[in-house]
C-alpha cells in the first residue's frame, strides 16, 4: 500500500509584507523541498494577496500560494516542518485528493470573447439576439396582466 502514489494538495499562506522576490524564492525552495522529499509536483500557482476570514499574527491579509503534488505521503511531513518554521509562512494545509486533479479547461468568457474578437460577424449577430431577447421581455411585461397586478400590489 505504501507503494501507492496519492494526490495532495498544500496551501500555504506567506505574510503579506514580503517582497515579490521573495515570494517566488519561497515557492521554488518549497518545490525543490518537496522533490528532494520524494514528491512529484503537479501544479504550483501563486494566488495573489488576499483577505483573511481572520486575523493571523496581526496580519489582514496574506499571499496565497497552492501547490499540487503527488507522493507516498512520507513527504508532506517533512515539507510541513519546514513550513512551520518559516517565519514567513503564517498558515499551510495538505489535504489528500481522491484522484488526480482535472485538467483545467479555458472558461468560456474567454473563447467567446476571442471568437466575438476574431469575427465580426459573429459580434454583430450577438449583440443583435441581445437586443431582440431584451424588447421581447420588455414587451411581454406590458401586456401581462399578472405582472401589473404583482407590481402594483
Amino acid at each position: 500500500m505504501n507503494d501507492q502514489q496519492s494526490y495532495y494538495e498544500t496551501m500555504y499562506i506567506l505574510r503579506p509584507d514580503i517582497a515579490e522576490d521573495e515570494v517566488t524564492n519561497h515557492i521554488e525552495k518549497y518545490n525543490k523541498l518537496l522533490e528532494e522529499f520524494g514528491g512529484t509536483i503537479l501544479d504550483s500557482q501563486m494566488r495573489g494577496k488576499r483577505r483573511l476570514a481572520y486575523q493571523i499574527s496581526k496580519h489582514r491579509e496574506g499571499i496565497y500560494v497552492q501547490l499540487s503534488h503527488q507522493g507516498d505521503g512520507q513527504h508532506i511531513f517533512k515539507i510541513e516542518k519546514a513550513m512551520r518554521l518559516s517565519e514567513d509562512v503564517i498558515r499551510y494545509m495538505t489535504v489528500k485528493q481522491e484522484g488526480p486533479l482535472p485538467t483545467p479547461r479555458p472558461s468560456n468568457k474567454n473563447a467567446s470573447q476571442s471568437e466575438n474578437n476574431d469575427n465580426p460577424e459573429t459580434k454583430i449577430e450577438s449583440k443583435q439576439k441581445e437586443l431582440v431577447a431584451s424588447s421581447d421581455t420588455s414587451a411581454s411585461g406590458k401586456n401581462d396582466p399578472e405582472i401589473k397586478e404583482n407590481a402594483e400590489s
